[in-house]
């Protein structure tokens, strides 16, 4: 639970924030630790959108976690231990109440007597990956905890990166698609209408492209709310269904898998995310099943996700992790089984990871700029010739009874 108080610190300076405990109590004795003297302190009730929430966790950004790995590794290769570190580090975030809340939270649990390790796996104030949390685990007993914080701290970075990259990569084409729909929705809904009047006093057999337009026209000036009504809905039950149904997200996946190139491209992002996490966990001294079980859970394709897990369990018993994904039903890139099997031969499987990785974010780099490259054009002519073929299909009529 989540305590606010007010009180005195050890400076005589007033103070007037949150602290985790499991109840009040253990909340007084947190603060009589810390010298503060509380006048005043009560749990923390949610607010109305953090119960629609369901959820009091906060969910700290790829790039948030990345800066305070980054921190944290520079002040502990400086000397620095973990408590006055993270203490330094919380004076960045005053204005950030969650992320204050988290390192103080942290911080008392190290004061406690507990390590790194068991501090954020016992604060109940962010939402954290486990493969971060397993990271600092194995590098802690290690003594290499600088080394491993640097290293998150690149991985994050460089998702949060392509992330962004992919975003602003598709944010004009849907931008385009967006505008054109409302366009041709717009001239079907309001322009069309207009003009059919004229025809209704032609006394002539109109073109069957013009039948067609004054049709998708009246269709939509008569069921306009309707067909909004029913988009909102369908995107409303897709949304619900992948995120409550698994057989449905899983069959979601399993069809983008088989798109073309767009499937490509899907499979081999996630297999260079799950290539570089488990390069780093294999680098920290985490065991090879527990490196694919937690490298699994950071993809977000649930086929896949299977598939690495489902062989986790075969490498138990005693098979290697290529004869595994080769036997799997679910087919995957045959060069990244080569190229594990390649890594389980010369027991150079991290290196192996670490350079699959590389090369598929670049391969995929390259197709989605590719990709980007022939939609522009495509997408350009589809609202021109849509739009030209509502006003030909308007205008036709109209010269033909000049003609005449």
């Amino acid at each position: 639970m989540i305590f606010k108080y007010k009180g005195i610190n050890s400076d005589g300076k007033r103070v007037s924030e949150k602290i985790e405990a499991v109840s009040l109590n253990e909340a007084k004795t947190k603060l009589r630790v810390k010298k503060i003297i509380y006048q005043t302190i009560n749990e923390d009730k949610p607010a109305f959108y953090e119960n629609i929430n369901f959820s009091r966790k906060y969910k700290i950004s790829p790039k948030e976690l990345a800066g305070l790995s980054r921190e944290l590794s520079m002040y502990i290769r400086s000397g620095i231990t973990i408590v006055s570190a993270l203490k330094i580090i919380q004076t960045h975030y005053e204005k950030n109440k969650k992320m204050k809340l988290f390192l103080s939270t942290v911080s008392t649990h190290l004061d406690e007597g507990n390590n790194f390790y068991s501090a954020l796996e016992s604060q109940q104030v962010i939402v954290l990956p486990e493969f971060f949390k397993q990271s600092i685990k194995v590098s802690e007993n290690g003594g290499i905890l600088d080394e491993v914080l640097m290293e998150l701290s690149r991985f994050l970075k460089e998702q949060d990166a392509i992330n962004k990259e992919i975003k602003s990569a598709f944010a004009y084409p849907t931008f385009m698609i967006v505008i054109s729909l409302l366009m041709i929705s717009f001239m079907l809904a309001f322009v069309v209408p207009q003009i059919t009047g004229i025809f209704e006093s032609m006394d002539q057999e109109l073109p069957t492209s013009t039948k067609v337009v004054i049709a998708m026209g009246d269709f939509f000036n008569n069921n306009f709310t309707t067909i909004l009504i029913v988009i909102f809905s369908i995107i409303s039950l897709f949304l619900f269904l992948m995120k409550k149904s698994y057989m449905f997200a899983y069959g979601v996946h399993k069809f983008i898998l088989k798109l073309p190139l767009f499937g490509k491209i899907a499979q081999k992002s996630e297999l260079a995310r799950f290539s570089y996490i488990a390069s780093l966990l294999t680098r920290s001294g985490v065991p090879f099943v527990e490196t694919i079980n937690l490298s699994a859970n950071i993809l977000n394709n649930l086929v896949l996700k299977e598939l690495f897990t489902a062989s986790a369990k075969k490498v138990v018993e005693g098979k290697l992790l290529s004869n595994a994904l080769n036997d799997s039903k679910t087919k995957i890139d045959y060069a990244f089984i080569q190229s594990i099997a390649l890594g389980e031969e010369t027991s150079q499987v991290q290196n192996v990871l670490t350079n699959i990785s590389e090369l598929y974010f670049e391969e995929n780099r390259d197709k989605i700029s590719m990709l980007l490259t022939l939609l522009e054009p495509s997408l350009m002519l589809f609202v021109g010739g849509s739009i030209g073929f509502i006003v030909a299909a308007m205008l036709l009529p109209i010269f033909s009874m000049s003609i005449g």
